[in-house]
């Protein structure tokens, strides 16, 4: 062994997050079996989890970190993937990349090492493990997180031997050699072959893998005895094997030949189920089957929930996983994962589990409905919430000019319809309602507002949202949504209301009075059957409402809080039944995205008997801290633990199959474990270093104040003409075009053109 000091130094406060994770999750004590499940995988077992460099998703890949926390914190019997490179004198160490800038300090401890290999054909520019004697490497060389979406928390994490990652565990791991690059060290006088051989009583790899037939055929025979599998590794369709120089994707037709001397097979996952433009195909391909026909195992990889996933996924990376294991077709027989967290959700939870009883009974609130699939406030939105069940469907009402009460998340049409393609001249600022220019919906017609089309608001810029379906649906008057509530039987049903005091005083529009003659026409306050939740930032709205006792009362609080007194909690309950916070209003984050702690607003409403309902939840890996892997399960798990009354969700189908999930049974051997606040950022600040980047603020901000709760008393409607309105019964099917610019909206041209490119882009930023 090359290396000074003790292995372990300094990973005394990580095992002790281990201890907590591995509490939650089961961990490596090998629990009881999961109920029986048949799978249609070669052997009928349950596929493999492949953890790819261990948990690198999360810490820098081959470190032993990310190995124990792959091991610790996933199903029984995950495998760790070690990928082989070798050192000049021939000792072999694992890592990712055989260009070692991106994934370690190399290039920081000799700057003038960069030198150029023609590496299979290719011309390689770098620094390379071939070029140090093994004393270097192991005391100098560190691993570091090469993807800038990943926590560089853990950077500096000591290069790995495979006897390191094997000796690191009481019980020998089940362990996976690939061996990329075989052609290329034997032409440099270095052996896999020999090293492997001559460690195998040490490491005892189960699987061995090679993109390299030559290598796979010598190495076969040699290993026989020791029972471990030879996997044939593909590689891109294009790509030249180097051995028969034939392409990869002509030899995924020659799987007999494979059969010959391999085992099974690992390919990238368009060889299964391909795409085109981000959305699925129809069907996979052939190639588990026919594999399968041949005794052929099929591994599938590299999964990572902060890839750009299919469209189909919705952004849940469970659903990817779910899609290669749980087909009417085949399952494969293993996936190799940077996440192998999730993966254990999805296979230890989530297979089969579409018809599963409801487990969790925290109310699934949709937000616009299914907007994550769908634009928002929409007829497509709403019907695959229900479908997708959802308990509560939402309609923030709006108000056109002629007084059409109808669902759109905001009355600013600019982002959720393409208004800034057909009404710039009526574009205008309204400080009341918010500070940027906004096409407004009750300075519209409804029958100017049909004339427009619904559009996808995506969260981030690089994360779109199903953009075939971008400007899909159609806008749905109030009527309309509450029969779509009772036809379907939902169990209940969100009104937001917002600006009513703006739109009596200024538009003589009364907000209140139409929502309620709405909700009586359909006999809403009359019945407790579905639920009715009003919901307003103005407290004097609900007041409103008071006097009809099926109606719930919700407060919606629209900044950051980080805490209330017991006197202010007692205070909104003289309003609200319940209380709406943003997420960050439960758990605090740190600078450096991580969970921080829980603030007291959960048992100090609960306290008062106030219900404490949470958003906006996203499945975009983006939207969530560092803590939840990039998995929105995870966060759930944690909002679920923290005892949330509801969550608000632009995904509702995946808060259902969290809620449905066996694995939150008390006696199921796995969980889908919410985080413990604070842990992870005690462990990478045990790092102790400085974030590359300027820090977004830490959250440590203000208390919720009576001026949050208590809202001035509502004016009166006032009375004005309505000369230039046209009668919603008497609006024409078609809508006029736009009209010339002569409002008295004050914005400039620029401003105009700005509110225009924005509404055509629809994003948004990270809430």
């Amino acid at each position: 062994m090359f290396r000074t000091g003790e292995k372990m130094i300094g990973y005394l406060l990580f095992f002790v997050f281990l201890i907590h994770t591995n509490e939650a999750k089961g961990g490596m004590g090998k629990p009881p079996p999961l109920p029986l499940k048949k799978w249609m995988t070669l052997s009928g077992g349950e596929p493999q989890i492949v953890a790819n460099g261990g948990f690198s998703g999360l810490f820098p890949a081959s470190s032993i970190m990310a190995y124990e926390f792959a091991l610790f914190n996933s199903l029984p019997g995950t495998i760790l993937l070690c990928d082989l490179q070798f050192t000049r004198d021939g000792q072999g160490f694992c890592e990712s990349e055989i260009a070692l800038q991106n994934t370690t300090n190399v290039d920081d401890i000799d700057p003038k090492g960069q030198k150029t290999y023609n590496v299979n054909g290719q011309e390689i520019q770098g620094w390379f493990g071939l070029d140090y004697d093994a004393v270097y490497v192991f005391n100098n060389v560190t691993l570091n997180q090469n993807i800038f979406t990943r926590p560089p928390w853990w950077d500096g994490q000591v290069t790995n031997m495979p006897q390191d990652v094997v000796f690191s565990f009481k019980t020998p791991p089940r362990f996976w050699i690939n061996v990329q690059y075989d052609s290329f060290y034997n032409q440099h006088r270095i052996s896999p072959e020999d090293f492997i051989l001559s460690s195998m009583a040490d490491i005892q790899p189960e699987f061995i893998s090679s993109p390299e037939i030559g290598f796979l055929k010598s190495i076969g025979p040699k290993v026989k005895d020791v029972k471990a599998k030879i996997i044939f590794k593909f590689l891109g369709a294009d790509v030249v094997e180097p051995t028969t120089k034939e392409k990869y994707g002509s030899l995924a037709t020659k799987l007999p030949m494979i059969k010959s001397f391999a085992s099974g097979i690992v390919v990238p996952r368009q060889y299964i189920w391909p795409s085109n433009n981000g959305y699925l195909q129809a069907a996979p391909t052939n190639l588990v089957l026919d594999a399968h026909k041949l005794g052929l195992e099929v591994y599938a990889g590299v999964f990572a929930n902060d890839d750009y996933l299919s469209y189909n996924y919705s952004y849940d990376p469970t659903r990817e996983y779910l899609q290669y294991v749980d087909n009417s077709q085949f399952s494969v027989d293993g996936v190799i994962t940077d996440f192998p967290v999730t993966a254990s959700v999805a296979i230890g939870c989530l297979y089969q589990n579409k018809n599963a009883s409801r487990i969790i009974k925290t109310l699934i609130i949709s937000h616009d409905g299914a907007s994550g699939d769908f634009p928002g406030s929409t007829d497509l939105a709403y019907e695959k919430a229900i479908d997708d069940g959802a308990d509560i469907i939402d309609c923030s009402v709006q108000l056109s000019k002629d007084g059409v009460a109808f669902c759109l998340t905001s009355p600013d049409l600019t982002d959720s319809t393409t208004a800034a393609t057909l009404f710039m001249d009526r574009a205008t600022t309204i400080p009341e309602i918010q500070a940027d220019n906004g096409i407004f919906s009750f300075d519209l017609t409804w029958t100017e507002i049909q004339s427009l089309k619904p559009q996808t608001q995506n969260s981030f810029r690089d994360l779109i949202r199903n953009p075939l379906y971008k400007n899909k649906g159609k806008f749905m008057i109030l009527s309309e949504f509450l029969e779509l509530a009772k036809t379907k039987a939902v169990n209940g049903v969100l009104i937001n209301i917002e600006n009513a005091a703006y739109l009596a005083s200024n538009k003589g529009l009364d907000i209140i009075g139409t929502i309620s003659t709405a909700l009586s026409n359909a006999s809403f306050d009359k019945q407790s059957t579905q639920k009715v939740l009003i919901q307003s930032d103005d407290s004097s709205v609900l007041l409103k409402f008071k006097d009809i006792p099926t109606y719930q009362r919700v407060l919606e609080i629209k900044k950051d809080i980080y805490g209330t007194s017991d006197e202010l909690a007692q205070e909104v309950k003289k309003y609200a039944d319940a209380i709406n916070v943003m997420r960050r209003s439960i758990i605090t984050s740190t600078d450096t995205f991580f969970t921080k702690n829980f603030t007291n607003i959960i048992p100090a409403m609960h306290a008062a008997n106030v219900s404490v309902y949470i958003g906006i939840l996203k499945n975009e890996f983006e939207n969530l801290l560092l803590d939840y892997y990039s998995d929105p399960y995870v966060e759930m798990a944690t909002l679920v633990d923290a005892h949330a009354d509801g969550i608000i969700t632009d995904f509702p189908a995946t808060a259902n199959s969290y809620m449905r999930s066996p694995c939150n049974n008390k006696a199921a051997p796995y969980k889908i474990s919410g985080v413990i606040p604070g842990d992870m950022h005690a462990n990478a600040k045990q790092k102790n270093q400085a974030p590359t980047a300027a820090p977004a603020p830490d959250h440590n901000g203000p208390l919720l104040t009576i001026e949050d709760i208590v809202d001035p008393p509502l004016p009166p409607v006032a009375k004005i003409s309505a000369s230039n309105t046209t009668s919603p019964s008497s609006s024409p099917t078609t809508a006029p075009g736009p009209k010339s610019s002569t409002s008295s909206a004050t914005v400039t041209r620029a401003g105009l053109c700005i509110v225009a490119i924005f509404g055509v882009l629809g994003f948004l930023t990270l809430e």
